[in-house]
Parts: C-alpha cells; structure tokens; sequence
C-alpha cells in the first residue's frame, strides 16, 4: 500500500510535467495578445467607443494624432521658430500626414503648437509606437497627444511584467521564510505559486483565442498578484493542517490525506466563491472590467488548482524533512504561543462583545467618511505615477492654451449628413473650431477643438451637449470623450455588478453555512471593510500619495475583490466554528474555539495576500496603486479587526440564532459524552 501511494504522488508530479509542457507554447504568448489601446478599456456601448471602432473602417484606419511643442520660457526665439518649422517639415517629407501641419502660436509667444495626424500606422500598436519614436528623434520639442499618451502607457504597462513578478516573489518569500522559519520549506509553495501563474497564462490565451476575451496589463498584473497572494494563502492553510497531522499520523502520506479532507472544502469554497465573484464582473459594460474577470477568475482557480494537487505531491515526496528545523516529529505536542495570542483576543471580545462591536462598527463608520475626500475623476495626463515626455508636453499645452482645449474630439457622422453635422458641431457653444478630416466606409470625421482645457467640467459640457446637438446619428470620441464615458460607464456597472456580487457571494455562502444570518454577518462585515478601506485612500492619496484623482474604476474593482477575498477568510472561520458546533460546542465557545485554532494562519495568508497586493503601490501606474492600496489595506482590516473581533463578538451575542433558519439554530447537537473522543475538523 505504501508503495502504490508513494507511485501516486511522483504520478502526479509526472502529470503536471506534461501539463506545463503543454502549456509553455501558450503561456509564451500570452504578451502577443494583451492589448493597451482605448479600445481596450473602453465600455463597450459607449459613444467613443463607436467612433474608435468605425475611423478603424476608414481608409488607412485609425488615425495616429499628435502634438508637437515647442516651448521655452519668457518668449519663443526667431531661431527656435525657425529650428520647429524645419523639424516639422522634415516630418511631413518622411511620413504621410493626413494634412499638413500648421503652426498654432500661444498668445504669450512661449510655445508653439503643431497638430500631426497619419493613418499610416493604422491599429497596429507597433507601427503607432515606432511612428512615435522616429518623430521625437525628429524633432526637439516634445512629442504629445493621444497616440504618444497610449504610446508611453504601453511602456509603462510592458515594463510592469518583469518588476511585477520579480516584486512579488520576493515579498512572497520573505513572509513565507519568516512564518515557516525553515531554509527549505518556503522554496515549496512559492514554485508551485509560480506554475500556477504560468498555467494561468496558457489558460488566458486559450480563452482569448477561443472567446476573444479583453487581455491588457491591467488585467494580467492583476491575475499575477492572485495567483501569488491567493495560492499563498491556500498553501499556508494546507501546510498548517499537514503539519498538525504529521504529528498524529506516522506516514506523510496519510498526514496529506487527512489535511486535504480537513481543509479542503474550505479552500474549494473559498476559491470558488473567489471566482464566481470575479466572474460577475462579465456583466460590466467597461471592456477592462469584462475582461479582468474571467482573468482573474482564471488565476484564482489554476493556485487553488496546483496547491491542492502539486502542492501535496511534492510534501508528501519530500517527507517530513521539508520542515527542518522544526520537523513536527509523530506524536509530539506543537508550540501554543501563537495561539494564545488570539485566544486572548478572542476572550477580550467574548467578554464585552457588544461594546466591542458597536466600537468596531463605528470605528469603520469613521473611516469610511474619508471617502468624501477623495479626489476627483483622474485625467489622463495624472495617470502615471511618474511623468513621461507626452504628460510633459500636455501640461505645458494646458498652461500655454488655458483658453482652449488641446485634445480634439473626434465626430464620425454618415456621409450624407456631414455637411449638417458639421454646422451644428460649429454651432454648438463651447466649440470654437470644427473641420472636416477624411472620409470612407461611408462615414465622415470631423475634427472638433473645444475652447476649454481638455477633461475641465467646462469641455464635459460642450461634449454633452455636441452629442445632444447631433443626435443618434453621430458620435462624439476622443481622448476626453473617453475620459467622460469612462466615468459614466463605471457609474453604471457599480449599480449592476455590486448588487450581483452580493446576490452571488450570499447564495455560496448560504449553501455552504446552511444559514441565513451567518452569511449576511460575513457579507456586511466585508462592505463595511470596503467602505474603510476606501475611506482611507481618500484621506492619503492626495495629501501622502500626491495622486491627482481617483480612478473611475476604483470603487468597483476594489468592492469585487474585497468582497470576494473577505469572505475567504470568513468562510475559513465560520466552517471551523460550524464544525464545533456540529461537535456539541456552544456558539459563543464554538467562535472562540474557531478564532483560537484558525487566527494564526488567517492572519498569515492576511499578511501574505495584503503584501502581494500592496506590490501594486509601487508601480508606475495610478489606477493599479490605488487599487493595489484600497484592497491591502482591506484586507489588514479584515484580517485583524474585522474577523478577530467583529465577527467573533457578533457570534457570541447572537448564540445559536448565527445559524437560523438551519437545524444548528434549533436543536443543539448532542455533547461528546465520558469517553468519547471528539477530533473537530481543523481547517
């Protein structure tokens, strides 16, 4: 018997061989098809959307559109004048423009503003990029617009995958060395996190392929620190159990088998209830939001995958001698001194739980108020974290022209009646500017300058009321254009998907607890952890973080993953509670009993998974710092505030009503009698 179980775990190593061989082709590829165009993260019904999509129809398709600045302070130079007019007709001589660019001077002399527009390089992002580069090593002035912005944004976004990865495995295993206070023992889920993250990258080209799903770098960086922080945390609560059962089992591979059907459904409902919440995210009209949610789901489901498969495999081949120096010999008793730590907590809120809970509940209210600090809808030129040559150049554009807008905006009308759509662009207030550009596919651009600073409420209204002046027949796109929709568009989906999440989180939980009140607990103990996790980014990001506003999508991102992640841990604290109390435990010792034997690990993977998310802080982007903040700090206080005390103190004061309408809540289970063993189920 020995034997044949020893041939099943190297079978299974064996198998997953052939599984990341299968998968090397397609993960390799996976770079081919992320995507980082507006297009991309634009919402699918939205009226820029429309017109991204049909200048693609036109003749030469897309549209690349610059601006080229010239600038020096105190006044431009006849010798700069003439040094911008030679560069710009050498540009004109090597690429084919759309129309010659003509010179538009700032009214204090300072700057000179050239319009540069081709459709030359058409979608291809390489093209547009290496039309980029060949025009700044042009000229001398700096080099902006929309296509050099999406040109500096895909760097940015290129650069993330190596630091990303690199950043995450090392905060990975530093938590991991200094939990498991072993040389050997980190090296073993920290691999396995790493095939995981390269199955789900096959996976997610496979899907692309298959269902043309949205990849960008938002998305796959997101999917990165998932499958890291989320398949950490599932480690560390399998390796606990296993480690416990080596202690009372003599072989390893029993000791695994013991662990596996100990905390398995809790890890099964755990990332199920992950995924399902991420997949609610396909009900988003944002193409970025649609797209991360199979994306995420995907990462979710490969870690819970490889640390429930390749993860015990590997254990059980390297036997005991994994956990050196502190090998948990068989019959030996463990260490208690973590866990008192949370026993005490754990008494502290049995003891007055209702203050502690009203205090709990008002310190989140607090918090929460931070969130009317949040600073307004970011723009694009606030995006990065640092500041690249085309956020330079629209800064000096905003401050050299404060009486126009520097961004056109792009009308698409039908043919036939652009002749009416571009006397009523002309007569719209707000518009000082509107010329026709090219025409095909049976449409007609128009390009339009608002005489306001580019994404002010002032331009919001001119495009508001462009789009009300020309009617469904044409749409209104471009830069602000999709700043607007963007906004609205996330506006929307909140008031679709957050619903859906709890409604989905909810069901799971209710299967899964068979209770009502149980999961309602869990559920508005997470939104209220949302809600001051927000709260605190607005009360730091400006003032400590100096961001320039909060990403329209932040507040949907963040409550999905918040939501979705929370309930892990809830679902891992009340399933061992359920347990005692199927054992003979009263609810309030049951909780106690739950939070004693399971706060210790919950509040390693709350560490490892608050890490793996707080790497996003540092990246160059604003929309991932911001996201990568909201849920770290999230999770901390779920971690240690939210299931430690609010959840434990709610237990205790409801007793057996926690469990209604189940049978838990009606007739308590027979106590363990004399001489009757009673093993609860550790998770």
């Amino acid at each position: 018997m020995d034997g044949r179980k020893r041939i099943l775990g190297w079978g299974v190593l064996a198998l997953w061989v052939i599984v990341i061989a299968l998968a090397a082709p397609l993960a390799g590829k996976l770079g081919d098809v992320q995507r980082d165009r507006a297009v991309d993260y634009l919402p699918a019904s939205a009226d820029s959307t429309q017109v991204a999509k049909i200048t693609e129809l036109m003749p030469g398709g897309e549209s690349t559109d610059l601006v080229l600045v010239y600038h020096r302070d105190g006044g431009l130079t006849a010798q700069d004048k003439a040094t911008a007019a030679r560069e710009v007709r050498q540009v004109a001589a090597e690429h084919p423009l759309t129309d010659p660019p003509r010179a538009v001077p700032s009214e204090d002399g300072s700057t000179l503003l050239y319009a540069v527009s081709s459709t030359a390089p058409g979608t291809d992002e390489d093209s547009r990029d290496a039309f980029v580069r060949d025009i700044r090593r042009t000229v001398s002035g700096e080099v902006g617009g929309p296509a050099a912005l999406a040109t500096d944004a895909g760097e940015v976004y290129d650069s993330l995958d190596g630091p990303l990865l690199y950043t995450t495995v090392a905060v990975v295993a530093l938590l991991l060395i200094v939990i498991y206070r072993s040389p050997f023992l980190w090296l073993v889920p920290l691999a396995v996190a790493g095939v995981a993250d390269y199955l789900s990258m096959a996976v997610t080209y496979a899907l692309h392929q298959g269902f043309d799903i949205s990849v960008s770098g938002q998305s796959t960086g997101v999917m990165t620190i998932l499958v890291f922080g989320a398949g950490t945390d599932y480690a560390l609560l399998l390796v606990s159990r296993y480690r416990e059962e080596l202690r009372r089992t003599p072989r390893p591979h029993d000791a695994m088998a013991a662990a596996l059907r100990g905390c398995g459904p809790a890890v099964l409902a755990s990332s199920g209830t992950v995924a399902l919440g991420m997949l609610c995210l396909l009900a988003a009209d944002m193409n970025s939001s649609r797209g991360m949610g199979p994306t995420a789901a995907v990462g979710v489901l490969c870690a819970f995958v490889a640390m429930t498969t390749l993860l015990p495999a590997l254990l059980v081949v390297l036997g005991r001698r994994v956990f050196w120096p502190l090998i948990p010999a068989y019959g030996s008793e463990p260490k208690a001194a973590r866990r008192s730590l949370f026993a005490a907590m754990g008494t502290s809120a049995g003891r007055r739980p209702l203050a502690v809970l009203v205090a709990g509940a008002a310190a989140l209210a607090a918090l929460a108020l931070g969130a009317l600090n949040l600073p307004g809808a970011l723009k694009q030129e606030d995006s990065f974290s640092t500041t690249p040559e085309a956020v330079a150049a629209m800064k000096t554009l905003a401050a050299a022209y404060p009486e126009r807008g520097t961004q056109p905006l792009t009308v698409v009308a039908p043919t036939g009646a652009a002749t009416a759509a571009l006397e009523t662009a002309r007569a719209t207030e707000g518009v000082v500017q509107a010329e026709q550009v090219r025409s095909g596919a049976g449409w007609t651009e128009i390009a339009v300058t608002a005489g306001d600073p580019a994404q002010s409420p002032a331009e919001t209204r001119t495009i508001r009321a462009l789009r009300t002046a020309l009617g469904d027949g044409a749409h209104v796109g471009g830069p602000s254009a999709e700043q607007l929709d963007l906004t609205d568009a996330n506006a929307r989906d909140r008031n679709i998907v957050v619903p859906l999440v709890i409604a989905v989180v909810l069901l799971v939980l209710v299967v899964l607890l068979r209770s009502l009140v149980a999961p309602l607990i869990l559920v508005a103990a997470v939104v209220a952890v949302w809600g001051a996790a927000v709260g605190i980014g607005g009360l730091l990001f400006g003032p400590l973080f100096g961001f320039g506003g909060t990403d329209p999508g932040l507040a949907l991102l963040s409550f999905v993953f918040l939501v979705a992640l929370g309930v892990d841990y809830g679902i891992f604290l009340m399933h061992r509670m359920r347990e005692e109390c199927l054992a003979g435990a009263e609810p309030g010792a049951a909780a106690l009993t739950a939070l004693r034997t399971t706060g210790g690990v919950i509040a390693s993977a709350g560490l490892v998974l608050a890490a793996t998310f707080a790497v996003l802080v540092n990246m160059p982007m604003v929309q991932l710092a911001e996201l990568g903040f909201v849920i770290a700090v999230g999770v901390l206080l779920d971690t240690f505030l939210v299931r430690t005390y609010l959840v434990t103190s709610a237990s205790v004061l409801l007793g057996r009503k926690v469990w209604w309408p189940g049978p838990l809540a009606r007739t308590p289970a027979p106590a363990a009698g004399p001489g009757t063993e009673r093993t609860p189920a550790r998770v």
